[in-house]
């Protein structure tokens, strides 16, 4: 009796960790990418952006992922971007509320539909960080940047630079479990199978 009390014990403390550790990663556009003919703001409808999810955006080099203020992300102002990629899979990590505005920095880009406003809700103050990812098929690029959050007002706080490699996933949204939530579960697993 004693082992199945310390077992719902485990179970529960497992699922405690691994549920706040539970974050979406959205592919912009989903199988379109980030290209000219997509409406971004229908495809945002529906979703509910967390803090501590990511987009991941897959495109041809002759486009960029421009970060951008709301001013600039309205009128589609280029040459005044926040942070530029422009590595055809970047990923940013959504890691501050509020609403974050992308654009593609080739002139008349924006003005043709590529421009991304995303709502974040609340969670963390970390800046965002923006890098390109790894995908199988394609080496990785040597270029990242750092993103501050995103604001009509200009920032007074430095960003700190945080580059992320991550594989790139073929669906909208994919489960992530970070490596040590992964680690403990299973030592509690093996632990709660030996004490059984």
């Amino acid at each position: 009796m004693a082992s199945s009390s310390m077992g719902m014990a485990c179970l529960s403390l497992v699922l405690c960790m691994a549920v706040p550790s539970l974050a979406t990663v959205y592919t912009v556009g989903d199988t379109s990418g980030w290209t000219i003919g997509v409406d971004y703001s229908t495809w945002t409808k529906g979703k509910t952006f967390q803090v501590g999810d990511s987009l991941v955006f897959n495109y041809p080099t002759s486009h960029t992922v421009d970060e951008v203020s709301s001013s600039d992300y309205s009128t589609c102002t280029v040459g005044n971007a926040i942070t530029t990629d422009n590595s055809g899979a970047t990923t940013v990590a959504l890691k501050t509320a509020g609403t974050h505005y992308f654009i593609c920095g080739v002139i008349s880009h924006c003005g043709n539909g590529m421009k991304l406003a995303v709502k974040v809700e609340s969670g963390s103050s970390i800046a965002p960080s923006i890098s390109p990812s790894k995908s199988p098929s394609k080496s990785p690029s040597s270029s990242s940047s750092s993103l501050p959050p995103s604001s009509d007002k200009p920032s007074t706080t430095t960003p700190s630079t945080t580059t992320t490699t991550t594989n790139v996933p073929d669906s909208s949204s994919s489960w992530s479990l970070s490596p040590f939530v992964a680690f403990v579960t299973t030592w509690v697993a093996l632990f709660v199978m030996f004490i059984s």
